[in-house]
Formats: C-alpha cells, structure tokens, sequence
C-alpha cells in the first residue's frame, strides 16, 4: 500500500499543497471552513505527516534522549518516567539509552544521538571524563546534566545535594552510637560518589572523629559489588559497626555480607543506603535510607531541557535535597536527630 502524501491530500480536497502544510502547521490565514474540509479529508485518506520532512521544514525532530548508566538499576526508571511525562505534555517523544556503566559506550550513545538530530539530550549520572564531556556537550542541540557539574552554557544541571545527605547519615549513626563507621563509597568515576565521600569525610570531621582512609572502600554500584567491598572491608576491619553505602543496590549486598559473616542487622552492624528504591522497605531488616525525589529529578531536567530547547535560559541549575529514612537496619536511638519514620510517612 502506497504511503498516503500531503500531494494526495491536496487533490482530494481541491487545494494546493501550501493550503494542507498552512492547515496542518495551525496557520491563521486559512478560512475556516477551508480547514475543516482539508481536515476531513485528512482524517477520510488516514494521512500522517512525515515526521522527517517536518524536521526538514522546522529545523525540529521533537524527541529528546535520556542517557542512563544502567536501565537494570532501579534508581532510573522513575526519573525516565519524570523526563518522559513532561516531554509528552509538550509534545516531545523520548529515545532512552543505556549505557551499561561504560565510557565508551556512552560516548557512542552521545554521538548517536548527535545523528539522529533529537532537539536535547539528559545526561544522567555521565562517567566520561570532562576531556570527554564536553565536546559531546557541544554536539548536542541542548542538553541538562544530572548529578554531575557543566558549564552553564553547555548544559542545565539537576543534581542531588549527595555531600550533604551523606552527612545526615553519618551523623545518625554517630548519634545512634556507632563508633567506627566503614564507606562503600561505589565506582571512582561517579561524580555522586566524589560528593558522598566528601560527606562522609566532613561530617567524621565535624564530629572530632579520626578518618582513616582504610575505612572507604571503590566498589561497583550493584549487590555484588556491594556484597565484596563489604566482606572484605568487614573481614579487615571487624570493629566497624556501622556502614554507609553509596546506593541501596550496595547496601542490599552489604546485608548479604554481613549475614554470611553472622553480623547481626543492625545490633553488630547498621547499614544505611542512599536513594530510597521501591525495594528498599521491603527487604529484612527493611533499610535506612536516603530518600532522592527521583520523579521530580526527571521532571526537573525535562523542564530545563525544553526551555533550552526553545531558547530560554531560565536557571541554569537545580538543586534538591536528599531526606533520611530511618527503618530497622539502622534504627534512631533516643538521642538521634529526628527523621522520617518508615517508608511512607512524612
């Protein structure tokens, strides 16, 4: 069956081929009754316009794409679904990429969507180096960062205040007791960890505690990865009686450690994570957290996108704030600063 053109249209409704393109680009010099005779026979034929000859003509393709580290993780789906509702509202369609926790991938991934011509990108959680970057930045027709710095004119920013959410745990542990406090601290070429562990070192400063370099330990951002840093830190150091971890996908494992270890949780040891994933109140013990406005990070990094997009630069940079959780791997004592009880209360 032969595809249904703007030409088909125009014979069928008597009008020349500028008149359809005017009807279908909304143009007010067209009568009325001349749309809706054009509009008739557009919906008797079934003619849909060419998504490519509109991109031709309008210098728009209406899609943007979202770069994810990992699809697997379930930190991302909720921003995809924040990014994806608002671009719809406004009439975008979006192209997810997985970029499986590799630079080069993820580079190519870039390049890709450079081809396809998507109006912007969302970068989130990016491990390519700055050198690497940033010349991808400057290929994409507009572009927002999340949970990693740019220069404001080559990209928006979304990110979580991780320094200061891994403060808050650190110093519910202290006050829950825990004296010597381990870090699984996730991959060195995540921003997100650089600032956690900058949390980390400030508040065991703040606190007049010694930080001794031993207790942090690079890890892969997953159960298994999480499940060996923490055996091997937890065989090294046995006096740790309290650990945070860069994810709740780390913690997960670091529960696993310590069961096969025969450390209780949280008696012997208590482990907080960080993002508050839709598992993380259902494990046992269920987990202390660090709940991260997923949905509103997404939707946050789409609004910023199509204003850049469309020529506005508004706010250059969005911050949010990460909230403790406190559930039974890491339980508030009587002293401990006051938090979120449980997974749905506020």
């Amino acid at each position: 069956m032969n595809r249904i053109t703007i030409a088909d249209v125009a014979k069928e409704a008597g009008v020349s081929r500028q008149t359809v393109s005017r009807v279908l680009n909304d143009k007010d010099e067209i009568s009325a009754s001349t749309r809706e005779s054009v509009m008739r026979v557009i919906e008797r034929l079934g003619y849909s316009p060419s998504g490519v000859a509109r991109s031709l003509a309008t210098n728009r393709t209406l899609t943007v794409g979202l770069v994810v580290p990992d699809i697997t993780n379930p930190f991302f789906p909720e921003i995809a679904r924040g990014v994806e509702d608002v671009a719809r509202e406004q009439g975008y369609e979006m192209f997810l990429c997985n970029s499986v926790e590799d630079p080069e991938r993820e580079e190519h991934v870039l390049r890709a969507l450079e081809d396809k011509r998507v109006d912007g990108t969302i970068i989130c959680s990016s491990r390519l180096t700055e050198d690497r970057l940033f010349p991808r930045l400057h290929g994409q027709r507009a572009a927002v960062l999340v949970n990693r710095p740019a220069p404001p004119e080559l990209a928006g920013t979304v990110r979580v205040e991780d320094a200061e959410g891994t403060v808050q745990a650190v110093d519910h542990l202290l006050r829950s007791g825990r004296r010597t406090i381990g870090f699984l601290r996730g991959p060195p070429n995540s921003h997100s960890a650089r600032e956690r562990a900058r949390g980390f070192e400030k508040a065991l400063s703040a606190g007049d505690h010694d930080l001794d370099p031993g207790l942090m330990r690079p890890c892969p951002p997953t159960p298994d990865g999480g499940y060996e840093a923490a055996l091997a830190l937890l065989s090294e150091r046995p006096g740790i009686d309290g650990l945070v971890c860069y994810n709740d996908l780390v913690a997960v494992g670091a529960l696993r450690a310590c069961a096969e270890r025969g450390s209780d949780v949280p008696a012997d040891v208590a482990v907080v994570g960080c993002d508050d994933i839709m598992f993380a109140g259902l494990l046992s013990p269920t987990l202390t957290t660090l709940r991260v406005p997923k949905y509103d990070i997404g939707a946050s990094a789409a609004r910023m996108l199509l204003d850049r997009i469309r020529g506005r630069r508004g706010k250059s940079e969005v911050l949010l704030m990460p909230e403790l959780v406190v559930r039974e791997s890491a339980p508030r004592t009587d002293g401990a600063a006051r938090s979120v009880e449980g997974g749905e209360d506020r």
